[in-house]
């Protein structure tokens, strides 16, 4: 069956270290084979990102090279249309039909899963993994939604015995990082070294994206 496959989609507009280092405490913590980062080419749920799809696709590409167990899926952009996570999830599942696949979020979003397109099939075709704050109390089997009940596994080993249909909760240190203070704060021209890795941030710099448009 293999090591576990992470899944991170998100708009990242642009990709910062709230997105990275998060990415990288999963990874190690449930030993994934991979992080895999899914730029969203038309996020149904937000309003349209500042930078276009390419370019935040790049911005992911120069944010994960080199980094060990970190790589980028561009299937959303290629795809086309809204980029809804169920589609995704099937286009990896017929890739890997046997591979535990392991969908990363926010506590946020999780809590906010119902209003997802066709939501319930997503722990039919992986493990949600949710990310939280150190010190935040797990709630018991009874207080999640029924939907979720009887899915909660007690350790990462869990993850690696079935494809997908867990839900294992884990701690992460928080980044006080958003991608709406960082194009606030390029465009006052502040730096941004502290927030997001060199690459992404001489590249924003030399292409001008968050210069003079609405953030």
């Amino acid at each position: 069956m293999g090591k576990p496959l992470g899944i991170l989609g998100g708009t990242f507009d642009p990709i910062h270290y709230g997105h990275l280092r998060p990415a990288q405490e999963v990874l190690r913590a449930l030993d994934l084979a991979e992080m895999r980062f899914i730029p969203a080419a038309y996020p149904p749920h937000r309003h349209p990102p500042v930078a276009t799809a390419e370019q935040r696709l790049r911005m992911v590409e120069l944010a994960v090279a080199g980094v060990p167990g970190f790589t980028v899926d561009d299937r959303e952009l290629r795809r086309g249309g809204p980029s809804y996570t169920v589609l995704t999830l099937e286009s990896l599942r017929r890739e890997f039909a046997d591979r535990p696949l392991c969908l990363v979020m926010g506590r946020d979003a999780f809590e906010g899963i119902e209003t997802w397109h066709q939501w319930e099939r997503l722990p039919e075709l992986a493990h949600l993994i949710v990310m939280t704050r150190p010190g935040w109390t797990i709630p018991p089997g009874d207080a999640l939604p029924l939907w979720a009940r009887n899915r909660r596994a007690r350790n990462p080993g869990e993850l690696a015995q079935t494809t997908g249909g867990k839900i294992y909760f884990q701690a992460v240190t928080p980044q006080d990082i958003s991608a709406t203070r960082i194009r606030d704060a390029i465009a006052r021209n502040e730096p941004m070294e502290k927030l997001l890795p060199s690459t992404v941030n001489d590249y924003i710099r030399h292409t001008r994206i968050y210069r003079n448009r609405g953030n």
